[in-house]
């Protein structure tokens, strides 16, 4: 950490400049996402701002592209506070009309595109929109969806780009809206103040139906400011890759909002491949890109090539990134700076690798503590008071944030329910309120964190707390193996849950289970060690690549359920041995016993 502080000294002046920017922010001041790009645009109208595999942008084409749009939806009858659904695949004009709804002071509420019936109507219904735009690709499932909105929806409008920013192709009545004169900045966007919501961001839905998280352009501002400025240091001729999803807050509150308060580029590609990955960092002449850690793990899995490290990229931003492979990702890849971050959509404070330290979430100039936590009834530990208590430097504890007016929690939209549940109240003293996490984190001194787990995925078993993250790290030792999902199962007549896993073999290789149980034995203590083996042909994904752990929870080792090979470790001496109809019976009846 001293090293570390050495070197970082001839940035602090660049670093209490950001501070100040942060501290200088108030709700009330004026500012919005459209403002910041229109104020860019007046600054260095001929710099590029976006760039796409179908052509650039300036910053001056984009904003009176983004201006005309803007106006169109005014003539619609948009105004402040309106919600407006967008349906898209990463593109410019997915870009474009996010924008122009914010300069109206109205809320882009972004909408999964891989969501599906079911799914995609009950996000429809969460943001209670007042319009409906998206691609054509999407027209026959809107068009299918039972919707019970007072709203206008409206699924044919598409976007195509011909010769200039300024035309536009629409299939619906607002075409005529869309004037080519219009290209001077909404007199509704002066009025608009930080404290107002922008975007409306949907929760992945791993565990339930999906949630609406609300983001204020406050907290966009000093994202752009606190990631682009401090930690990643963007400068005009840097070029920011993206390739993660836009309706996900780290591509949408992180990139986006550090190129434009940077007054850098960004590259936006459609969505992510491995394997033309780096040849378009090099046709887009990226100098950073941001990530979410499955990415860097289909990176790694690629076959090596001569030329890995033979790029312009000289830092990375995201979140995610496993211990076990943050060395090999920087060495393969020539990567100086991992910018690894911790934030959540509905979350109050951000945490940012700005010293370039090892596998840490780095540090918050926000106030946050870590307190105790009891893995067995997975609540907060209480002292005969009633308060909580932090834990010491080294220990793992619940990560809670404190909500003030620098620090507000925007929480979910139209579900008091679940905000109420994400805050506790009289946590240190009477009236204080703090933000619930719900991630363990290991106190790691100097103000930094070390994410460990999620509660709910840390689990008790032979009265020891098993972190799934630490038990997935050690299998991935494991040759033949690409994937491994950890979790914790009920087992009728034992305490606590008893560790399982999920895997996926590499393509034609067989599964040796003595020859797994000798390996991970070596790397996990006895009672960390998986109980119960699933294998898989692939799992099943989020749009930023976080495996859906809800089903293989609720499948368990039931043989009703489930279809794939299982596996049992009864004694550990013989190792694991298929899971047949007898041994499950003889556990279900207690006959025996998990050791």
């Amino acid at each position: 950490m001293l090293g570390a502080l050495i070197k970082f000294i001839p940035r602090l002046p660049i670093f209490f400049c950001t501070l100040v920017k942060l501290a200088w922010a108030k709700k009330h001041h004026r500012g919005s996402t459209g403002w910041f790009l229109q104020q860019a645009a007046r600054r260095y109208p001929k710099r590029i701002f976006l760039k796409t595999h179908e052509g650039n942008f300036t910053y001056e084409e984009f904003n009176s592209w983004v201006n005309q749009l803007a106006h169109a939806l005014a003539a619609y009858g948009i105004k402040e506070g309106d919600c407006v659904a967008l349906l898209f695949n990463n593109s410019a004009a997915q870009l474009a009309w996010a924008f122009a709804i914010n300069k109206l002071g109205a809320i882009a509420g972004m909408l999964n595109s891989k969501q599906r019936q079911e799914t995609l109507a009950h996000s429809i219904k969460v943001l209670q929109p007042k319009l409906l735009i998206s691609q054509s690709a999407y027209a026959e499932e809107v068009a299918t969806l039972n919707l019970d909105l007072q709203c206008a929806l409206d699924s044919r409008m598409e976007w195509n780009q011909l010769s200039t920013a300024a035309q536009a192709c629409f299939s619906t009545d607002l075409t005529p809206l869309i004037k080519a004169e219009h290209q001077h900045n909404p007199r509704q966007t002066e009025t608009i103040t930080l404290a107002q919501h922008c975007f409306y961001v949907l929760t992945s839905g791993t565990t339930g139906l999906p949630k609406a998280a609300a983001m204020t352009h406050f907290r966009w501002y000093k994202a752009g400011i606190g990631f682009g400025h401090m930690a990643l240091r963007l400068k005009q001729q840097d070029t920011l890759y993206n390739t993660l999803p836009l309706y996900h807050n780290t591509a949408l509150s992180i990139a986006l909002s550090a190129v434009v308060m940077s007054g850098s580029s960004m590259a936006l590609s459609e969505r992510f491949s491995a394997s033309g990955f780096w040849q378009d960092i090099k046709d887009f002449q990226a100098s950073v890109f941001v990530y979410v850690g499955e990415m860097c793990r289909y990176l790694l899995n690629q076959p090596p090539h001569a030329s890995d490290n033979q790029h312009g990229i000289r830092a990375i931003i995201g979140n995610g990134i496993r211990a076990e492979i943050w060395d090999e990702l920087q060495q393969r890849f020539g990567i100086r700076h991992i910018c690894e971050l911790y934030g959540a959509s509905e979350g109050n404070v951000g945490f940012v690798n700005a010293f370039n330290l090892k596998r840490t979430v780095g540090f918050s100039p926000m106030t946050y503590a870590v307190v105790a936590f009891d893995f067995e009834r997975e609540i907060p530990i209480q002292d005969d008071l009633g308060y909580l208590q932090p834990v010491a430097k080294g220990d793992v504890g619940l990560l809670l944030t404190k909500v003030s007016s620098k620090a507000p929690f925007d929480g979910y939209t139209n579900n008091p329910q679940a905000n109420a549940e994400k805050l506790l109240v009289d946590v240190f003293k009477p009236g204080d309120c703090w933000f619930n996490t719900g991630d363990l984190v290991r106190h790691q001194g100097f103000r930094h964190i070390a994410f460990v787990d999620r509660t709910g995925e840390t689990f008790r078993w032979k009265s020891e707390n098993v972190a799934t993250t630490e038990v997935e790290a050690q299998i991935a030792r494991v040759t033949d193996i690409i994937e491994a999902v950890a979790y914790g199962v009920k087992v009728p007549h034992a305490e606590g849950k008893a560790g399982m896993v999920s895997l996926v073999l590499a393509q034609g290789r067989e599964f040796n289970p003595q020859e797994f149980f000798q390996t991970i034995r070596k790397h996990l203590p006895e009672y960390a060690l998986p109980r119960f083996i699933r294998l898989r042909q692939h799992h099943e994904l989020t749009t930023t690549f976080k495996v859906m752990k809800t089903q293989l929870k609720k499948d368990s080792f039931s043989l009703a359920k489930v279809t794939d090979p299982l596996y049992v470790l009864v004694d550990l001496k013989h190792g694991y041995q298929p899971l047949s109809t007898q041994l499950y019976e003889a556990i279900h009846q207690g006959l025996i016993q998990l050791r």
